[in-house]
Order: C-alpha cells, then structure tokens, then sequence
C-alpha cells in the first residue's frame, strides 16, 4: 500500500532512501537537495515545506523515482530567491509556511511571469481554501494526509500537461525553449529565433534525454518515424542548419554537441 504521508508518526515509518543528502544555507534559510545525479529525462521540482519531518519523508519519496531531482526550501523568501535563478518543472507548495502564506507565495511566483505548475500541499480542506489556493495561480490542491501514489500521479499529470501548453519553457544554453510555439529566446538579448517542426523535434528529444548521447538512428526513429535510409544526409542538415541558428560559432558547437555516435544538448 503506498505511503500515506502526514504529521503524524507514520512519516518515520516511510521508506529512507541511501541516496546522498545534501544540506546548503542560502543567504535567509536552510535549504535541501536530494539528488542521485542527473538522469536523462529529470524533471526538477522544488519542494517548499517548513516541517523537518515532512520535508524529508517528501524527499526520500521523490528520489526513489530517477525522473524527478528535487530542491527543496524551507520558507516563502527562500523559495522566491531560488525560482528567481533556477528553472523547475514542478513546484510543490505547503500552504502553512513561517514567514508568509503559501498562496502568497505563489501569488509573487506568478508575478514573476514563472508559469510552472504549482501543487500547494496543506490540511485546510474547506472550498473557501481550495478557492483562494486556486486563486493564487496554483494548478491543484492536495490535502494532507495524502497518499504518495496520488501525489506522485497528479505531479506527473500536470508535467504532461504543462509541456504540451504554450507556457512550457526549458533551459537550453543561453536560451528559453518553448516548443509549442518551437521558439528559442535568448535569456540576455531577447533574441527569438523560429525553428521549424523538425528542427523542434530534434531539440526536444535531445533536452528529454538529458545528459545521454542519442544516436542517429534513435533520431531517425524518434523524429521522423522510420529507419535512416544508407545514403541519406537529411539529419545531418538539419543539424547543420540548427547549428547555424543558435551557436556562436557553429564551426565549434558548445550548445548542440556531436559525440561518438550521436548527438547531445547543453541544458
């Protein structure tokens, strides 16, 4: 039966993981990562929760999974100053935190034009709460105790659903990548560059695979849904001309790498 996550005593009873815990300080408040090193295809949350316990049940659980590398905060400022320099793909929001509301929280998360989905956590389960909750720009409202299971399915639930919306953004290099809209911004000089489906698709499967070297034929597969022919050159253009698009010096890439086999992105 999975975990059911509370304040209770049943959160010393959750699975601990040997994977390494790192604590660093920030300049306001303490501040955890729970990491098993980058995987392809990681989605990094950060979880914001006051309560040592809970914080740490919530990362044990989450770094039994290889998709997700968490970060996790302890208070409403830290969680600002680290959402205002990293990028996350999921963002998990306990409503009782010590130094403002969780719906404050998002409410300036959102001000800062930060579109990732938002799961507050809390115990108030009136409508009045869930409503404010809502209302604050959270995507789903989660009552503790919980089951992890459920967690874990509307994390995944809304992930799928925020990459295929107009709002998903990844860090590729020096650039936004939104790939519903196949756009590359430049975070410093606003630059947008156009790509075409093809183009986007080769980007997005290279950023889904991580730090994992994706072969030629794997693309061939995944981007245009057949086996490369023997004589054919088609990948290898589109390469060259995503190259001409996004390096500064295309003759010595450093966002789009070439390595033994196959191809990797720079995130």
């Amino acid at each position: 039966m999975p975990a059911r996550l509370n304040h209770s005593d049943s959160v010393a009873q959750l699975k601990v993981t040997r994977r390494d815990f790192r604590m660093f300080h920030t300049s306001r408040t303490l501040v955890a990562r729970k990491s098993c090193g980058k995987m392809a295809g990681t989605n990094r949350i950060l979880l914001v929760e006051d309560d040592p316990e809970m914080q740490r049940s919530l990362l044990d659980q989450l770094a039994l999974h290889e998709e997700f590398d968490t970060v996790a905060a302890n208070d409403g400022t830290s969680a600002l100053e680290i959402v205002g320099t990293e990028h996350f793909d999921m963002i998990l929001l306990d409503v009782g935190l010590p130094d403002m509301d969780g719906r404050d929280t998002c409410r300036l998360i959102r001000r800062k034009g930060i579109h990732t989905p938002v799961i507050m956590l809390t115990g108030m389960d009136s409508d009045a709460d869930i409503i404010l909750g809502l209302d604050a720009g959270a995507n789903d409202y989660v009552i503790k105790p919980f089951k992890m299971g459920i967690l874990l399915a509307r994390v995944r639930a809304h992930l799928r659903q925020h990459e295929a919306s107009e709002d998903a953004a990844f860090n590729l290099g020096p650039f936004s990548f939104r790939p519903s809209i196949r756009t590359l911004t430049h975070r410093d000089t606003k630059q947008e560059i156009l790509l075409s489906d093809k183009e986007c698709a080769i980007l997005r499967y290279l950023y889904r695979a991580g730090d994992k070297i994706v072969g030629c034929d794997t693309l061939y597969s995944e981007v245009w849904n057949h086996a490369a022919p023997l004589a054919t050159h088609t990948l290898q253009t589109h390469i060259y001309r995503l190259r001409q698009k996004i390096e500064p010096d295309p003759a010595n890439p450093i966002i789009l790498i070439s390595e033994s086999g196959g191809y990797r992105v720079k995130r």
